[in-house]
């Protein structure tokens, strides 16, 4: 395993499963990672696959609220993110692409840096049918704040209620990840 693929499965291996799904999303990558080492995406839009990519989501605890990007490819309201480069570490790309994408220098404050969730998921749109591995980062947003969207890659965007069942058609696994943090996020205010 090439000192690369091993950091990300370190990272993999440090995420606890929120479900049965994800604890089977976690296996099924470390298999994949055991497997090989050719994990980065080296031409668009899907080769290999499948191949990682860092969500970085912005997300407001207090007001209660998750900001959603219109993705232009996948044609989804989605979090901000992209593709990890060869060699990157997963952390990098997310501040990478939290300033392409948000142009914001991004806080990790709100359950920390490393990744808080897993998901291994066919992509939909314009380039359907790979597997993106996605490593979901947390990242603070103040919902009262308006955020200018690479337009390139953005038909705008929109805060959501941090609620698992009012959001618009997103990533098939928005509303779990969603349901992870809030457990965590109900569990630190009892603290």
């Amino acid at each position: 395993m090439q000192p690369a693929t091993a950091v990300v499965a370190d990272i993999v291996e440090g995420i606890s499963p929120f479900d049965d799904l994800e604890r089977h999303h976690i296996a099924t990558t470390l298999g994949w990672l055991q497997s090989t080492d050719d994990i980065f995406r080296r031409a668009k839009p899907a080769t290999p696959s499948p191949h990682l990519v860092a969500y970085v989501v912005l997300v407001d605890p207090d007001a209660r609220g998750v900001y959603l990007g219109r993705h232009r490819m996948a044609g989804l309201h989605l979090p901000m993110g992209g593709h990890v480069e060869p060699g990157e570490h997963p952390l990098t790309a997310a501040r990478r692409e939290a300033g392409e994408e948000l142009g914001i220098d991004p806080a990790f404050d709100v359950v920390g840096e490393q990744p808080f969730f897993l998901t291994a998921t066919t992509t939909v749109g314009r380039t359907a049918g790979h597997v993106d591995v996605s490593l979901w980062h947390v990242i603070r947003g103040d919902r009262g704040r308006e955020y200018s969207l690479d337009p390139v890659e953005f038909d705008g965007g929109q805060w959501w209620d941090l609620d698992p069942y009012g959001l618009p058609e997103t990533d098939p696994h928005l509303s779990r990840f969603v349901r992870k943090l809030d457990s965590v996020l109900l569990a630190e205010a009892q603290v």
